[in-house]
């Protein structure tokens, strides 16, 4: 089964770059593929740039709106995904467990409909 598992987070508790906290955090974000592998396949997965740099669109009685910023405002917002393929909802929440934001923000887990 396919799992899209949402990294969230408060920027403001990750290491900054230049510490010496910031690269054995960034070495666990690189090395999960192979370290998780018994759980779970990685299909894909990318970081996601600050939400300053978010659109919002929507589509209203034929009008496209756009505003710039998240659409909510809250302390923990959407920094990355991995798609992954897992046996098992356990599997997926090994795999889960296992990414570094897991300690400090939220990982949300969520089945991909199967559409065949």
């Amino acid at each position: 089964m396919k799992y899209m598992v949402l990294l969230y987070g408060n920027p403001a508790d990750d290491p900054v770059p230049g510490t010496p906290e910031f690269e054995p955090w960034m070495e666990e974000f690189m090395t999960l593929d192979k370290r998780m592998a018994h759980f779970a396949m990685v299909l894909s997965g990318e970081g996601l740039q600050g939400v300053e740099t978010a659109t919002c669109l929507k589509m209203r009685n034929g009008k496209v709106e756009t505003m710039d910023g998240p659409f909510a405002e809250s302390r923990e917002h959407l920094g990355g995904y991995y798609l992954i393929e897992a046996a098992s909802l356990h599997d997926a929440q090994a795999f889960a467990a296992a990414i570094p934001i897991a300690r400090t923000g939220t990982v949300e887990i969520r089945p991909v409909m199967d559409y065949s």
